[in-house]
């Protein structure tokens, strides 16, 4: 068991990474970084083989999401059939809905101030409204609006991936009652892993559905789930940890840079989730540490994935307030890699202010409002549950 000021740090770097590759990914589709001296020390397509797939950041935020919702649930609750939905329900409210409504808040009035990339736009017809854009946002199909109708809304384009995440809270506690044994929640799992690269397979050519649909990604969460189940008698020690963890890494390494998803998403998403997932075995036996710690060099990736929801949902709020003050078309060269310094530090500060001074303080009172007994257990069971899978994903 853990308390309240203790965190799996290599969960912390694997969301820090995480969210890095996502937010180098928007920038560089923003400010081509094509003629920088980053570019000039290392080659244009070294740079671009690490900004065109941010997606498998994406991919990666499933898996560790679907770890860590099972291996919590099961760690509280100890068999499926005894999951407490409104407790689940209420924890998931308390964690993302205060975010959520923020980010459509500030949209929303940036784009009634006048600000055009806060608008709506249609790539493929006529722009949606606002209504509709919300109510996807809040229900949880923002990646089917942007199948049917191109990135409607700059800004909001980010909740396509929460969509599916919500799904799958929606669904997880359910499929839990529903199969009530862990061998049979574990067969359906298998069964969307082996879905996925499957339905990918057939909508090549269509963007909205090899990367955003439903099914191209619940396989990523899946396998997270099917590693948090399988693997809790595993204990990797030693010299074995680390080789497999070495190894694992310059796979997924290898995976991410030799291809461009487009081409590599029908089996490249499963190998980077199955990476991802060893890497979370590799983590799971690893001694959790306080949160006051000494400094290292890991510690910048680690606080950046303790803030991985905040950031995921506001960066481009950052990216498209910079893009509206110096527009792409005028900013040349090294230019660009300081405003990607400014990008990043001015994310990560709008990030921490709304983690600190707003997100953190709601989920502690939302969560005595709907699940108060979880309070109660102090440092107990549910302590735990909440302080590792606070921001364990894109929203978790």
């Amino acid at each position: 068991m853990t308390d309240a000021g203790t965190r799996n740090r290599q969960i912390d770097l694997l969301r820090g990474i995480s969210i890095l590759l996502v937010l180098f990914h928007h920038f560089n589709i923003a400010y081509r970084l094509d003629d920088t001296s980053l570019s000039r020390v290392f080659g244009w397509e070294a740079v671009r083989a690490v900004a065109r797939n941010g997606n498998y950041g994406v991919t990666m935020f499933f898996v560790i999401s679907g770890y860590l919702i099972t291996t919590n649930a099961f760690r509280r609750w100890s068999e499926p059939g005894h999951v407490d939905v409104r407790a689940f329900y209420g924890l998931r409210i308390a964690r993302i809905i205060p975010c959520l409504l923020l980010l459509l808040a500030a949209v929303n009035a940036l784009a009634q101030a006048g600000i055009a990339i806060f608008q709506n736009h249609s790539p493929v017809g006529a722009p949606v409204s606002f209504w509709l854009v919300n109510l996807a946002s809040l229900t949880f199909w923002m990646n089917v609006l942007i199948g049917a109708h191109g990135w409607t809304n700059y800004a909001l384009g980010v909740l396509w991936s929460l969509s599916i995440e919500e799904v799958f809270y929606l669904s997880f506690p359910l499929l839990c009652l529903a199969f009530r044994r862990e061998a049979r929640l574990i067969a359906f799992w298998l069964a969307c892993i082996v879905a996925g690269p499957a339905y990918r397979f057939f909508h090549q050519g269509d963007e909205g559905g090899y990367l955003y649909a439903y099914f191209a990604c619940f396989d990523a969460i899946a396998i997270g789930c099917c590693a948090a189940a399988l693997g809790r008698g595993v204990v990797w020690r030693g010299g074995m940890r680390s080789l497999l963890t070495w190894l694992t890494a310059a796979g997924m390494t290898f995976v991410y840079l030799f291809w461009p998803i487009r081409e590599s998403n029908v089996f490249g998403v499963t190998a980077v989730a199955v990476g991802t997932a060893v890497l979370l075995l590799a983590a799971q036996n690893r001694p959790v540490e306080p949160t006051i710690r000494p400094a290292r060099p890991s510690a910048v990736f680690e606080g950046l994935g303790r803030l991985s929801y905040e950031l995921y949902l506001f960066h481009l709020i950052v990216l498209g307030l910079m893009r509206t003050i110096f527009p792409p078309s005028g900013v040349t060269g090294d230019e660009k890699l300081a405003l990607l310094s400014a990008y990043l530090l001015l994310s990560a500060g709008l990030a921490t202010s709304i983690a600190r001074c707003y997100a953190e303080p709601l989920n502690r009172n939302i969560r005595q409002w709907l699940v108060p007994g979880c309070l109660r257990l102090g440092s107990g069971r549910c302590a735990q549950n909440m302080n590792e899978s606070k921001g364990s994903s894109l929203d978790t």
